[in-house]
């Protein structure tokens, strides 16, 4: 049977096996030049976009589980690369913060990093570039939405 339309568990599975290809490409070379893990990487990335960061906050915007984020941040403070304090207002919260060796480390490798997504995505146009980005945003915020649905026992 000939198909004449994308099914959409076949567009999910084209665009999973995209993002796992591009995650290798690009984990490849900054894990083995840096000697970062990939989940360690994205904490650096994240503390250099979005400043100091709660752990319990910057877990989920790196997509690591509670006991994750605490590994890779114990393992990235034993090398310098962030510092950890009680917040002011509620000790029971620690703020992650990149130190200054943390920086020297995240800057250059995120250069590389946004280099390598360049190359991997000049394929498209610009144009071709931002319906990408609105067609993902507009998927992950419906998928977001049925989970907090279903989450609250709304159903779909």
């Amino acid at each position: 049977m000939k198909k004449t339309a994308s099914e959409a568990i076949h567009v999910w599975l084209v665009m999973m096996k995209a993002a796992q290809a591009i995650s290798r490409y690009a984990a490849g070379d900054i894990c083995k030049e840096s000697g970062l893990g990939d989940s360690e990487f994205r904490i650096l990335e994240a503390l250099l976009h979005k400043g100091p960061l709660p752990v319990n906050t910057l877990g989920p915007k790196v997509n690591l589980t509670p006991g994750s984020i605490s590994v890779a941040v114990d393992r990235l403070h034993k090398r310098g690369l962030v510092s950890r304090e009680e917040s002011p207002e509620d000790r029971r919260v620690r703020i992650v913060t990149l130190t200054a060796d943390g920086e020297d480390v995240i800057v250059p490798l995120f250069q590389k990093h946004a280099s390598l997504m360049k190359d991997v995505f000049s394929e498209l146009s610009g144009k071709e570039l931002q319906q990408f980005e609105a067609m993902l945003k507009r998927i992950g915020i419906r998928a977001q939405n049925m989970e907090d649905r279903k989450l609250k026992g709304e159903g779909k």
